[in-house]
């Protein structure tokens, strides 16, 4: 298996570029690592339809990018438990481990604690969040917030 919770950090080994993903149930935000791992980039937000059309539109952006893992926001509560939203999460992460045609066989999936990544969004950024949304531009920032947390942490883990 090739799903990692934060406490497994240590067992994460990208080899190459990573793509963050802020899953909502109407849109995807999407982020890139550069290659050496220590920075992400917004790049954009698609509109969600089914998981088929979903995965459709990301084939380009795996293919230019190289994408060799992948970091999905993981929706915990505030306390710490899981929210409905890790269901759906969830889904996605057995669905892409299934598709081996798109994203290879096991392909490193790591959740990552999203807890106040838009409210992390709405410090950096000085725009209403209506306005952001509508552009599609805070799912993609959200998802650089928490590709950037995991990429800290995997650099604090590797050095460690």
């Amino acid at each position: 298996m090739s799903l990692f919770l934060p406490d497994q950090l240590s067992s994460f080994c990208p080899n190459g570029r990573i793509l963050g993903m802020d899953i909502g149930a109407k849109t995807i935000g999407l982020a890139v690592s550069n290659s050496d791992l220590t920075l992400s980039l917004p790049l954009k937000t698609i509109v969600r339809k089914k998981y088929t059309e979903d995965i459709h539109r990301l084939i380009p952006i795996l293919r230019e990018y190289e994408i060799s893992a992948y970091v999905l926001g993981w929706p915990l509560h505030m306390d710490g438990r899981r929210s409905a939203g890790c269901d759906r999460i969830q889904s996605f992460a057995d669905e892409m481990l299934k598709s081996e045609v798109v994203f290879g066989k096991n392909p490193p999936i790591l959740l990552w604690d999203e807890r106040l990544s838009t409210a992390s969004v709405q410090e950096m950024v000085d725009k209403p969040v209506d306005k952001m949304k509508a552009s599609g531009e805070l799912d993609a920032l959200a998802a650089q917030v928490i590709l950037q947390g995991a990429l800290d942490a995997l650099r604090r883990c590797r050095n460690a």
